[in-house]
């Protein structure tokens, strides 16, 4: 019988505990007895204590407990970024790692698997909104920004608070094969593989500089005149710069080519179209400089890794369900 460890702290976000223990628990009744998960939830300090919702948790048992466990997983908490580390956990983190199991962050936990130094040298991943604090507080940590889950050899991370369900069913995947994930899947009202990365998920693909930079006139102007022609020329004109030295001026500032740019800023503005209003994609396409609605489906598979058709069934609310005949 498997044993599932969940660690929990105060502060902790409660869906990072909660869904992957879902998964498991939903997955025992599609197992026989000796192949059923035991489920162990290991709080930092002795219970109850809230989670970052308000919500009670009271945990089987306190740290340094869980050490039989074959998956230990971490979820994370909306201040566990700007938390120092603790040096008594994350020493308990690195003996859990070597005795042999499997361990997984949820959302921003993988701060918790860096300060203890499991992160180095591998790739990871975790909460759009907290990649650019990872990388640069763990700078020997290669963060992937647009993935919902990374496998390391034993160690695992994933994206913001529901992708730790995503992870969990690849758990569950590994350990019995497809059928009982597609079983708990289908129980808990989720897709068992998500399409995309977690790009879709972000407010912005596009960067925007400062006001203080020369290059934020050439951001505004491409945002009022998205439906034009936005080629190199035209903006190295508006900077009164030579092709070549706006080229090299907008990458150093950007960290995108002006044409990466543009077509960011393209996707940005059809996704607030598709979430706010039922006009036909052909229309939207037009409206945001992509010419046609091919064209505005390549850009979205290429920067959301989902269409423009599967963006609005994922975000579009009752207007983009309205709107699916349309487009």
């Amino acid at each position: 019988m498997p044993t599932i460890a969940i660690l929990a702290f105060p502060g902790v976000q409660s869906l990072d505990v909660t869904g992957p223990m879902d998964v498991f628990a939903e997955a025992n009744r599609f197992l026989p007895p000796d192949r059923q998960y035991r489920l162990q939830l290991i709080g930092t300090e002795a219970g109850p204590f809230a989670c970052s919702n308000g919500m009670l948790i009271q945990p089987h048992a306190c740290l340094p407990a869980g050490q039989d466990a074959d998956l230990l997983l971490v979820p994370g908490g909306p201040d566990l970024p700007r938390m120092p580390a603790d040096a008594a956990l994350s020493a308990w983190l690195r003996d859990m790692y070597a005795r042999g199991g499997r361990l997984a962050s949820v959302c921003n936990g993988a701060f918790l698997l860096a300060h203890a130094g499991l992160l180095d040298g591998l790739r990871a991943t975790t909460h759009w909104n907290d990649v650019s604090r990872l990388a640069a507080r763990f700078p020997r940590v290669a963060v992937e920004a647009d993935r919902i889950f990374v496998k390391q050899d034993r160690i695992y991370t994933s994206a913001g608070v529901t992708a730790g369900i995503d992870l969990a069913l690849y758990l569950l995947y590994e350990d019995c094969g497809s059928e009982v994930p597609l079983h708990v899947a289908k129980r808990l009202v989720v897709f068992s593989q998500r399409a995309g990365g977690q790009s879709q998920f972000s407010p912005y693909l596009a960067p925007y500089v400062d006001e203080t930079s020369s290059m934020q006139t050439v951001q505004q102007y491409v945002l009022g005149h998205l439906d034009e022609t936005l080629s190199v020329e035209r903006l190295a004109r508006l900077a009164a710069m030579s092709e070549r030295n706006f080229a090299r001026v907008f990458a150093r500032e950007t960290r995108l080519t002006p044409a990466e740019f543009v077509e960011r800023a393209r996707v940005d503005a059809a996704r607030v179209l598709l979430e706010a209003s039922t006009q036909p994609l052909k229309t939207i396409a037009h409206r945001c400089g992509f010419g046609s609605a091919a064209r505005m489906r390549a850009a979205f598979v290429k920067n959301l890794g989902v269409t423009a058709r599967q963006y609005r069934l994922h975000f579009g609310g009752f207007a983009g369900d309205a709107g699916q005949a349309s487009g």
